[in-house]
């Protein structure tokens, strides 16, 4: 059975889908959720790229200023569509307290900024997992009918019925050695909000952290991706790959090492402790 086509007129505004999703999570208000993914695809067509936002977001993450998208942008670009599908209200998922676990880019081509791109967004793979339930959240960007980059996000979302589970060991293997320290600003939250949309009060407030369980605001997953992409710039082919693992959270300020391996891979760890944040891979 196939999914059901919506095309919006518009990307949507992202404020009122927070406050409709942090609505839905007091109790007593929002409705019991779906065990099943809803079985749609949102679009929307004609989204354009405003230059001015583009160079905020690359000062914010590491890039240098071009006209060539980093491979991360089209992310923010089309997030209002994804979050418009996340924060419905039948999602399997709630988005208050979703953990994004992994991420998955793939860059057909470079993309120029003059360039008008339509968006695609839909769940799929709906799983359990030891600690709850997952699933991925695909994001496709095209260009005159012609797929130029996919996302897929991996979302994880908590459930106090779950077992628990223990951590693999090699999550927890000793950081290899950094040849680059970065120290996280604690505006990076904020600076990263403002740019991409995502205003999650995890990454903005410390109040909004501790309501999570966390004792200060933490860096969004995409952030840290962004930040690294940033960093192999000048090694990037045309065409390519790059997956990511979020592991531990960077907490805000900290400082961390950015590392790589011959083979395309790269890693964020804890400066003091060399526990991960971030494992990834260029392919």
């Amino acid at each position: 059975m196939g999914r059901r086509e919506i095309e919006l007129p518009q990307l949507p505004a992202s404020g009122p889908l927070y406050r409709r999703a942090v609505l839905g999570a007091l109790p007593g208000v929002g409705g019991r959720r779906s065990g099943e993914l809803p079985d749609v695809a949102l679009s929307v067509q004609g989204v354009t790229v405003d230059r001015a936002h583009l160079a905020d977001y690359d000062r914010v993450c590491g890039f240098r200023l071009t006209d060539e998208l980093p491979g991360t942008y089209p992310h923010v670009l089309g997030f209002p569509l994804a979050l418009r599908l996340i924060s419905d209200p039948a999602f399997p998922i709630p988005l208050a307290g979703v953990v994004h676990v992994g991420n998955r880019i793939t860059v057909h081509r470079p993309v120029d900024a003059g360039e008008t791109l339509d968006f695609t967004t839909y769940a799929e793979n709906l799983r359990p997992h030891p600690r709850g339930r997952q699933l991925d959240v695909v994001l496709v960007a095209s260009v005159d009918g012609a797929e130029v980059w996919r996302g897929v996000s991996t979302y994880l979302g908590r459930e106090r019925s779950a077992t628990g589970g223990q951590r693999k060991q090699g999550e927890w293997a000793p950081a290899p050695t950094g040849p680059v320290r970065w120290r996280v600003g604690p505006r990076v939250g904020r600076d990263y909000a403002r740019v991409s949309g995502d205003h999650n009060p995890i990454h903005t407030s410390r109040l909004g952290a501790r309501l999570l369980g966390y004792p200060r605001p933490i860096a969004h997953g995409m952030w840290s991706k962004a930040r690294c992409l940033a960093a192999l710039a000048s090694r990037l082919p045309a065409a390519y790959t790059v997956e990511v693992a979020f592991k531990l959270p960077v907490p805000l300020p900290s400082t961390v090492n950015f590392s790589t391996t011959p083979d395309g891979g790269f890693f964020l760890h804890d400066a003091r402790t060399g526990r991960p944040h971030l494992v990834g891979q260029v392919t």
